[in-house]
């Protein structure tokens, strides 16, 4: 298939008809048609039939379609790539996308501090999760991402800002006194709690997944989220634990919830992204260092 028979036959399959396909590309209806006569003679087989006034995909249009999604997919991260190329940056703007979890205490205390030495330079803040950064930042529509993962691509540079142990947030009254006072909690007593998990695709979620198989100790897990700070509000409101990492901590209510650190030790690394295609600029690395600082803060 040439690509204007694939544009054609992605319109009329979008749009059912022949007149709303011709619309929808903006050309006339007798050249929608003769496009996907062209197609289908030289494809072999026919691609629609005509049931109740609609065209009705046969059984091979559906299983092309598929692929031809894909395909107009890619080209529109092509347009997207083309787009962000053409637009450039402006020495006075910066794209940053951090994680949910960096864009509540550290990105806030970043920004200050960044509007403090670059009063003029407007920021673009976006708060997705990881995959989203890195899928924006190869199609370079941004400047620079933070997140907790490590990430391997070729299109990425990425260096390593801080780490960032793993505590506990427990509701107030689940704990004796005298282990908040000790200011730790193991998973063999986290067992005998109920504790909201994180979801195993997340990276903190897999860490401690594998830690509670490693330490054998079976947790009462009482629900499962998505986000740090879900699991934070859930703590506030005493449903269960949430096992957080240190920046989300730096949230919680204390006149509701106590902060433990957890045992055994573990960690997470918060890292900035950003795209090997663009030089990294005196504007990215200063707020590179505004992120350094906020974390250092919140040690």
């Amino acid at each position: 298939m040439r690509l204007r028979h694939i544009e054609v036959f992605n319109a009329v399959m979008l749009t059912g008809s022949v007149s709303a396909a011709a619309r929808m590309i903006n050309v006339t209806q007798p050249a929608v048609s003769r496009t996907l006569q062209h197609a289908e003679l030289q494809l072999g087989f026919q691609l629609f039939q005509r049931v109740g006034g609609r065209l009705k995909p046969t059984v091979e249009a559906q299983t092309l379609y598929p692929h031809i999604e894909r395909l107009f997919a890619q080209l529109d991260e092509v347009q997207r790539l083309s787009a962000s190329l053409k637009a450039g940056r402006g020495k006075g703007e910066l794209r940053v996308h951090t994680v949910l979890a960096l864009s509540y205490e550290v990105f806030p205390r970043a920004m200050r501090l960044f509007r403090e030495k670059h009063p003029s330079v407007i920021v673009h803040h976006e708060a997705l999760h990881s995959p989203q950064i890195v899928s924006s930042l190869v199609l370079q529509e941004a400047d620079v991402g933070y997140v907790f993962s490590a990430v391997s691509h070729p299109a990425l540079a990425q260096e390593q800002l801080a780490v960032r142990r793993v505590v506990c947030v427990v509701p107030k009254g689940l704990l004796p006194a005298k282990q908040v006072k000790a200011g730790t909690i193991t998973l063999a007593q986290l067992a005998k709690l109920p504790v909201i998990a994180l979801d195993g695709q997340d990276p903190l979620g897999t860490l401690l997944a594998h830690a509670v198989r490693d330490s054998g100790a079976g947790l009462q897990e009482v629900m499962t989220v998505q986000t740090y700070h879900v699991a934070l509000a859930l703590a506030h409101h005493g449903v269960g634990v949430a096992m957080v990492e240190g920046c989300t901590a730096a949230s919680a209510d204390l006149e509701r919830v106590d902060v433990l650190a957890l045992e055994p030790e573990l960690a997470t690394t918060v890292r900035m992204l950003r795209p090997l295609a663009r030089p990294n600029s005196l504007i990215t690395r200063a707020f590179t260092r505004c992120m350094q600082q906020a974390l250092q803060q919140l040690a």
